[in-house]
């Protein structure tokens, strides 16, 4: 399974909350969407232990199977669409969470979030 991580779970793992180390474990690829890095990043900046959960952020993105997922041109139209889709339902949902699921519908992968925002856009796969 390739599941795109969200920053509330990347929390849940350095916190040993064992659901999620065991999935995470269990996963053929872990991607950290470059939107989950930024809210990581300025939780750091604004907080008491910068260094030490940039050295944990970095180690974990150095484990074999993990990398940072970027937009492009292709995920502006997945993040349209959902636009569209969200404004007609009349359910927004934050933006930064926009950019993620729409890096997971472009790339197919499985989305590991508490969120329940999340449940409003029915064509993600969720665990």
């Amino acid at each position: 399974m390739r599941v795109a991580l969200d920053t509330n779970r990347y929390v849940d793992l350095c916190k040993g909350v064992a659901a999620t180390v065991a999935l995470l474990e269990s996963c053929e690829e872990v991607l950290l969407p470059f939107v989950v890095l930024g809210e990581l990043r300025a939780g750091f900046a604004h907080g008491r232990r910068t260094a030490e959960n940039e050295r944990l952020l970095r180690r974990f993105l150095l484990k074999s199977g993990v990398h940072v997922l970027y937009a492009d041109d292709q995920t502006t139209h997945h993040y349209a669409a959902m636009y569209s889709q969200l404004r007609r339902q009349g359910t927004p949902i934050p933006t930064n969470d926009m950019w993620l699921a729409a890096l997971v519908l472009q790339h197919n992968l499985v989305l590991h979030a508490r969120d329940k925002h999340f449940d409003r856009l029915p064509q993600l796969a969720r665990v």
